[in-house]
């Protein structure tokens, strides 16, 4: 079977991660997925989140996340949740998720007393915008770790694996890697995956939308999952490893 944009049901769209997008971040970047395009950002801050003062916990740092989407980031635009005087429900379910993703990360006590603050802003959205945003906003998250090493802030880099993300799903009766927009909302079954550069699962959102699926297409699923990650996997280490400002891949 191949797909509206040429693809064939196990390839990944062509992803770019490029580093230092803006300047004031400790650690930035713009990750391409397709058509999807997401700054991610992340921000030292000296001081650990108020949670933490108020239960008195010492030597122990905090990495938290916050997503949004710009008014023109789809065909028509939408209203900024700021006029709306609130956080819609899966702009809060997006950011906890990418939180939680990137705490796995890092080692919070080598980190210390200080916050990380990563901020996923999405200029363009195709479909996989928080898939795409956990895997750029990792790079983000390590830039910042190593400023903070280079700088003799911190005596050890805390990044203790890679993550990355993708989406899968069902359409026709046919599993597919990496979904876009229409082929999302045109789905039996989506799917988002992330995962550590060792090969273990963060978290595993799966959903319905019409009929139930069975244990052996989720097997299928996750089987795709992993192959599109690792490539995501082998990006991150290149840009981090051999220090390039930019990395991408294509099936073409």
């Amino acid at each position: 079977m191949i797909r509206e944009d040429g693809r064939k049901t196990d390839e990944m769209r062509p992803t770019t991660i490029k580093r230092n997008y803006i300047k004031h971040p400790e650690g930035a970047v713009l990750i391409t997925t397709g058509d999807t395009k997401v700054i991610c950002t992340a921000s030292v801050e000296e001081r650990q989140p108020r949670f933490m003062r108020y239960q008195n916990i010492r030597n122990r740092g905090w990495v938290t996340a916050e997503y949004s989407m710009l008014p023109r980031s789809t065909s028509e635009r939408m209203q900024r949740e700021s006029s709306q005087g609130r956080l819609g429900g899966r702009t809060q379910e997006i950011q906890r998720l990418i939180g939680r993703s990137l705490r796995a990360a890092v080692d919070l006590d080598t980190l210390g007393e200080r916050t990380i603050w990563v901020d996923c802003d999405v200029i363009q959205a195709d479909g996989g915008t928080r898939t795409a945003a956990i895997t750029g906003a990792f790079i983000a998250l390590w830039d910042a770790c190593k400023y903070l090493q280079d700088q003799q802030t911190i005596e050890e880099l805390p990044i203790v694996d890679n993550i990355a993300a993708t989406s899968v799903g069902i359409i026709d009766g046919t599993p597919m890697l990496d979904l876009c927009y229409t082929e999302d909302s045109a789905a039996d079954v989506d799917m988002n995956v992330i995962m550590t550069g060792s090969g273990k699962f963060i978290e595993i959102q799966g959903t319905a939308e019409h009929n139930p699926f069975s244990r052996e297409e989720t097997d299928q699923l996750l089987d795709l999952s992993v192959s599109g990650i690792e490539q995501l996997i082998r990006l991150q280490n290149r840009i981090m490893l051999e220090n390039l400002d930019e990395v991408s891949f294509s099936n073409s």
